[in-house]
């Protein structure tokens, strides 16, 4: 039966429990607003008759449409298209989607709660941060609503970042019991996605499974989709204003400047790059209030559309336009961050691009110095080089999982074992600290290198921070290709893994001469770290990965092959790397035509990528 219906409701009356402002909860200003939003969707059902209410809620079973909310878990995220103008690609991410699954999250806040404190709980704040993105305004309100069906206080933070969004559970007055980011990165704008957070971190994989999948059932068994008229007490607050005055403060206390201990970036020109997303906050609320000089900064001004290149530091264009900033002003930092600010890079002030590696190595120089001896995890993409390079400074280096919440996790684990490990980062710049409540921060991280930056010149040093690294070997080669699986969606992760488990086989079997399963790299910890089982690792296995190194008679082991399946899209990642040039492509060859096509993998692997590289050297 197809069903169509558009209706209007209150959510005052749909609330499991009361929206009251909490009596301990900070002073905020409330307005009651109404939100119309009309919600038509198409959506086949199949009844089945009950007796019951409750029977009939679990019999009720519509796989094609709770297969379509289960698919939006991204890992420890929710992603999908959440605008028209993908090709081949279908809206997914719609409002009553997105309502299904906050209001999931609410209800499993309020369980999470009500079982660590063994009573029932009342007034349980929820805040919700999103960034520029178009699509943000129509599906905040479908957040509020779910959130307002579950029980809980709704506060909206407006624009905001996603370290924002779990500090508003830790930072006083606000201390709220949980927190909702909406964005999609460094996705285009027609994407957007929930990220969750409690005070005890962000959620893992298995959680946001759990999450969604009550959603689905939700979604899944409400035969008509409704116009949400947004009537309860909605408390906007000002979170972002305490969150940069807690950055500030960090530098000020940390630098401790013998003249001028209020603005102690005094003298200093420092150029952002928020690439229209919600970054811009760092220019004009902390860099421009400690008294840097800040002209130049570039695209400040948040646009959902995105104009002006990817907000990513991983994206040439985005580096490329802050490095000629840098140059052009003869500015002593720049700094590139992405969407939600979870994620940084900078240029130094000879206009040397920092990110991927360089980053790590950088963040890993300087927290090496105020922790001797700790480990620091990243994951398995990372160079041999940055391995020297940390060890070399009396550190170690574990080597994890692709996947930041994976790197995350592991720094988690190793520290509760006793193992000292005060820095995770992946090599796409999520990083976390220890110092930090294990937060992925990019606005955090850049606090660091510019406190390390002023530290320098007190010290007498002309230098820019590009020169803590300048000891960084680089590899001769350095490639990523993708292979699309060619499937109907719901299958494609089931093909991936097939391939990728059949890689596992024919390394393991010596079928590929001269490569081997490479178990944990030079990690020093424990072995099998980068082939975890979900019986031994520190998080739920999210995507399938192995790691193979490469070996030959004339050059001994020269490289690796890193082949994961993606999280974010239905095909197979495959990274190399090799310290002598032209043997990248060497490697493309041996997987083409001793792998995927000896196992008649091309078939069902879209391979031209792969294959283009593999004749011609030349990424398509």
């Amino acid at each position: 039966m197809a069903s169509t219906s558009t209706s209007s409701i209150s959510l005052q009356t749909n609330a499991q429990k009361p929206c009251l402002p909490s009596k301990s909860a900070p002073k905020l200003s409330h307005t009651n607003l109404s939100f119309p939003c009309s919600l038509p969707l198409s959506t086949k059902f199949v009844c089945v008759k009950s007796s019951s209410t409750a029977k009939y809620y679990n019999e009720v079973v519509v796989d094609e449409e709770m297969d379509r909310i289960r698919r939006l878990q991204n890992g420890s995220d929710v992603r999908g298209v959440a605008l028209e103008g993908e090709k081949g690609r279908a809206v997914d991410l719609t409002p009553p989607a997105v309502e299904a699954i906050a209001e999931s999250f609410g209800e499993w806040v309020i369980n999470g709660l009500e079982k660590e404190r063994g009573h029932p709980v009342e007034n349980v704040g929820v805040s919700l941060g999103r960034d520029p993105r178009i699509s943000g305004a129509s599906l905040s309100v479908a957040v509020f609503s779910g959130l307002a069906r579950a029980g809980c206080l709704v506060f909206d933070m407006g624009l905001a970042t996603t370290p924002a969004c779990f500090m508003s559970t830790i930072l006083p007055p606000f201390a709220y019991d949980a927190s909702i980011m909406m964005t999609a990165s460094h996705l285009p704008y027609t994407r957007n996605g929930l990220k969750f957070f409690t005070k005890k971190g962000g959620l893992s994989s298995p959680d946001v499974e759990d999450i969604c999948d009550k959603a689905a059932r939700k979604y899944a068994n409400r035969l008509t989709k409704v116009s949400i008229l947004l009537n309860i007490p909605l408390s906007r607050v000002d979170f972002m204003s305490t969150y940069a005055k807690h950055l500030r403060d960090i530098i000020k206390e940390r630098v401790n400047h013998p003249l001028h201990y209020e603005t102690p970036l005094q003298g200093f020109q420092i150029i952002v790059n928020a690439g229209n997303g919600s970054g811009g906050f760092f220019t004009w609320d902390v860099l421009d209030k400690l008294g840097a000089d800040t002209f130049g900064s570039l695209h400040l001004k948040p646009d959902g559309m995105f104009p002006n290149h990817i907000p990513n530091p991983e994206d040439k264009t985005a580096m490329a336009v802050t490095r000629a900033a840098v140059l052009e002003n003869s500015a002593d930092l720049g700094i590139v961050f992405d969407t939600d600010v979870d994620r940084s890079g900078v240029v130094d002030n000879k206009g040397n691009p920092i990110n991927g590696d360089k980053l790590i190595a950088l963040i890993s120089a300087i927290v090496l110095r105020e922790h001797p001896g700790t480990t620091i995890v990243t994951d398995a993409r990372t160079s041999m080089a940055l391995t020297r390079f940390i060890t070399n400074r009396g550190g170690h280096h574990c080597l994890y999982r692709v996947g930041y919440r994976n790197v995350i996790d592991k720094g988690v684990q190793l520290n509760k074992e006793g193992i000292e490990t005060h820095l995770m980062m992946e090599t796409s710049g999520h990083g976390a600290l220890k110092e930090n409540h294990f937060l992925d921060d990019g606005a955090y991280m850049v606090v660091k290198i510019i406190i390390e930056m002023v530290r320098m010149k007190l010290a007498g040093s002309d230098e820019g921070v590009g020169d803590i690294i300048k000891d960084l070997e680089e590899p001769a080669e350095s490639i990523e290709l993708r292979i699309n699986v060619v499937s109907e969606p719901r299958y494609a992760k089931e093909k991936a893994i097939e391939a990728i488990e059949t890689f596992r086989e024919y390394v393991e079997e010596g079928r590929l001469e001269g490569w081997e399963l490479d178990s944990c790299g030079d990690c020093w910890v424990s072995e099998g770290c980068l082939v975890d089982s979900s019986d031994t690792s520190a998080a739920a296995v999210d995507a399938r990965m192995y790691r193979a190194k490469v070996s030959d008679e004339e050059h001994g082991q020269h490289g690796w092959v890193h082949i994961r399946q993606s999280i974010h899209n239905p095909n197979i990642a495959v990274n190399m790397q090799s310290s002598v040039p032209g043997c990248c492509q060497t490697m493309t060859r041996v997987l083409l035509d001793k792998f995927i096509i000896a196992n008649g993998m091309d078939k069902s692997l879209d391979i031209s990528q792969i294959e283009k590289y593999a004749k011609s050297g030349i990424v398509g």
